[in-house]
């Protein structure tokens, strides 16, 4: 039997993480060119239910919302947030809001699993200001986007020479679950890992 995981625990678990989920609005993902933009939504979508699935709190942040030049979170991903305060802001690095930053430094928790749009700006800078602050930083590769392919590859690069440790929805749903004995998260994980299209040999 796997020993209970804790809060300095190498891997991600669900009581070290707090996952922070950044700009996906319509804006945001018409312009993606780096993936498909529908197999983006049905990864972060993925995600999303992942997270919930494991009960790992989630930090909302939007932009430019309230000045009304922009729509609100995707449809697809705020019904999954029913109860979850978004951050609206101005400024292109969440990390420079005042609100989304005593947020998760009111999370408590020093790994933050992180998805945003685009690769190149929302996610890249707040992902370094937080390394810089001493945070573990864990961007799901395959659930974010730039505007190019060279602009997402280059800007995965600028963040793991930085000091990020890159992941995939895959990955983080094996890491998160880890045991087949933690029956209460098995279904997510088993929805995760299907609707991600990989093989499962449940014995």
């Amino acid at each position: 039997m796997l020993k209970k995981a804790s809060e300095d625990d190498t891997l991600l678990n669900s009581d070290n993480s707090v996952f922070v989920l950044i700009d996906y609005q319509p804006t945001q993902v018409n312009s993606i060119n780096s993936m498909n933009r529908a197999e983006l939504i049905k990864n972060i979508v993925v995600t999303q239910k992942l997270i919930n699935g494991f009960k790992i709190p989630t930090i909302l942040s939007t932009v430019n919302v309230a000045t009304g030049k922009n729509k609100d979170t995707i449809p697809q991903l705020k019904e999954l947030l029913p109860n979850v305060e978004s951050y609206d802001r101005t400024q292109i690095d969440a990390w420079e809001d005042q609100e989304f930053y005593d947020a998760v430094k009111a999370s408590g928790k020093k790994n933050i699993i992180i998805a945003a749009l685009w690769t190149e700006a929302c996610l890249s800078f707040p992902t370094l200001n937080a390394l810089k602050e001493g945070y573990h930083v864990f961007p799901v590769v395959d659930a974010v986007g730039g505007t190019s392919k060279i602009a997402h590859e280059t800007a995965l690069r600028r963040m793991e020479q930085a000091g990020a440790q890159l992941t995939t929805v895959t990955q983080l749903a094996c890491e998160l679950q880890r045991d087949w004995g933690r029956k209460e998260t098995v279904p997510a994980f088993v929805e995760a890992m299907t609707a991600m299209g990989d093989f499962l040999e449940l014995g």
